[in-house]
């Protein structure tokens, strides 16, 4: 049964940092690229930034340069390091899988960017 959990979530003021991180359990962990997608009030999800099997990383315009997706392989967790936090980053972030072309997503957790 694949199981994801996000944690690290919080208040941050703008132009400050949170680590997001995701464990999963009951995959492969290792042979599997990783999600983390978002989720304002109001708004579509959004995908944020992916990591391959093999480290490669993507992120959408709107993170790059500011956050940074990393996996630890060992623990079976994915990070999110996000740096120059901005109101706009508000949202419930999630992290996602997809395998055998079914998505399987966590509870998500909050991040409010606010002054």
């Amino acid at each position: 049964q694949v199981h994801l959990v996000e944690s690290g979530g919080g208040l941050v003021q703008p132009g400050g940092s949170l680590r997001l991180s995701c464990a999963a359990s009951g995959i492969m962990f290792r042979i599997y690229t990783m999600y983390w997608y978002r989720q304002a009030p109001g708004k579509q999800r959004e995908l944020v930034a992916r990591i391959t099997s093999a480290g490669s990383t993507n992120y959408a315009d709107s993170v790059k340069g500011r956050f940074a997706i990393s996996r630890d392989n060992a623990k079976n967790t994915v990070y999110l390091q996000m740096n120059s936090l901005k109101l706009e980053d508000t949202a419930v972030y999630y992290c996602n899988v997809v395998i055998d072309l079914h998505d399987y997503w966590g509870q998500g957790t909050q991040v409010t960017v606010s002054s």
